[in-house]
């Protein structure tokens, strides 16, 4: 499971490269959500990633606002759920919802 717990490491192994990384964190969950809160994503400028905040259910669309956060310099709050509207989009089909903090990492 390292892959899983070392996301912050490697962000910040990233960062020290000069690589650009951002991290991700489940900061909030509601219903059936399939990662913890805690969780987390580490996410480099080129688009590679270590750990998981969903499973895989939206790790890409947390890519693409990783890549923003990284462009902007922001921090950022996104949320991923899903209802009926959102049935074949970007979204957690376990019907639950999650509150991701994305931040970049700047050393």
């Amino acid at each position: 499971m390292e892959i899983f717990e070392n996301a912050p490491e490697r962000a910040y192994a990233w960062a020290q490269a000069g690589r650009g990384a951002a991290l991700a964190t489940v900061v909030e969950t509601w219903g059936s959500a399939p990662r913890r809160v805690g969780a987390q994503l580490a996410i480099a400028a080129d688009g590679e990633m270590q750990g998981s905040v969903s499973g895989g259910c939206v790790e890409g669309a947390v890519v693409v606002e990783a890549l923003d956060v990284l462009a902007t310099g922001d921090r950022r709050m996104v949320t991923f759920g899903y209802s009926d509207d959102e049935a074949f989009a970007v979204g957690l089909t376990c019907g639950g919802t999650i509150h991701l903090f994305i931040e970049p990492l700047d050393w």
